[in-house]
């Protein structure tokens, strides 16, 4: 099956998402016409069996997601959405940031800046629930964390300071940057959760 996966294309790192959403996508066995592309504009979304929102900065992707007029074709779009870093704070219900004004898709309360600047960024080995294999090697840079989810809102992976991988729908939403790495296994979880 062919699968066209598109990328917010904003800000933050995007060539990162779609070389590991094509590995992925591989790794499915979808094939070998599926693409993954840029999403700038509505029109992009056209098409898309799922789209990810990546990490950058959130106030700055919260303004140009308005500014090109995507908040409604995102919040009213029918496939799922993988989101990571800033991503997490976008999709989330409630933020800590009023700058921020999130897409509301998963019922959770997101700590924008949970483990402090920049040198504060680490990696750790994390067990994702209902990942095979090895612990997930996970690379946090200027992280978000979730305080709060609501019902219907499947926690994955938790870290001392609070919820850094969550399921709700066909929706996953991570602190952390998995595209980073090579391992793809949470881009497939989430590729075989939208049924591709």
């Amino acid at each position: 099956m062919d699968v066209k996966v598109g990328v917010l294309a904003l800000q933050g790192d995007v060539s990162e998402h779609i070389d590991a959403f094509f590995l992925a996508l591989s790794r499915c066995g979808c094939g070998s016409a599926s693409t993954v592309i840029e999403v700038r504009s509505p029109e992009d979304l056209f098409g898309c069996a799922a789209l990810a929102i990546p990490g950058g900065e959130s106030t700055t992707i919260s303004r140009l997601i308005g500014k090109n007029g995507l908040y409604e074709p995102i919040r009213q779009f029918p496939g799922g959405i993988f989101a990571t870093c800033a991503g997490m704070v976008l999709l989330a219900r409630r933020v800590d940031d009023p700058r921020i004004h999130p897409l509301g898709l998963i019922g959770m309360t997101v700590d924008r800046n949970a483990f402090g600047r920049q040198r504060e960024s680490f990696e750790a080995d994390i067990p994702v629930d209902g990942l095979s294999g090895q612990p997930f090697h996970a690379v946090f840079i200027r992280a978000p964390v979730a305080t709060v989810v609501d019902d219907g809102v499947r926690v994955l992976a938790r870290v001392e300071q609070g919820i850094v991988a969550v399921e709700s729908g066909k929706h996953m939403a991570l602190a952390f940057h998995p595209e980073l790495g090579g391992d793809t296994r949470l881009h497939e979880r989430f590729l075989q959760a939208c049924g591709l």
